[in-house]
């Protein structure tokens, strides 16, 4: 699991970027990768493309990404941009690696 903390903005997502390449490169083929976003507090629209990102080089391995984010203003964000509808979101960790969370439809 990767925890993430703080602001994921223009001047954060590079350091994201490296972070979430290196730890979706590490799992294993097929393999569900969980990054925790319970600790961020702002995220833009370039950290939503990061993890968008992420979460299609999981699945070229044929994993998920599941994104772990306890109910609060992120997770509205998250439903108002449909990220949801496009990467699995988990009200907690226990939920992400329990079993597969649906994306919206």
């Amino acid at each position: 699991m990767l925890n993430i903390s703080g602001e994921i903005d223009l001047a954060t997502v590079p350091r994201l970027h490296d972070a979430l390449t290196r730890f979706v490169a590490a799992a294993e083929p097929g393999a569900t990768v969980v990054v925790d976003l319970d600790g961020v507090y702002i995220c833009d629209d370039t950290g939503l493309g990061v993890l968008l990102g992420a979460a299609s080089r999981a699945r070229a391995t044929g994993g998920e990404l599941v994104v772990v984010c306890s109910p609060g203003s992120l997770r509205e964000r998250l439903a108002q941009t449909r990220f949801d509808r496009a990467v699995a979101v988990a009200p907690s960790v226990a939920r992400a690696v329990a079993a597969p969370v649906p994306t919206g439809d």
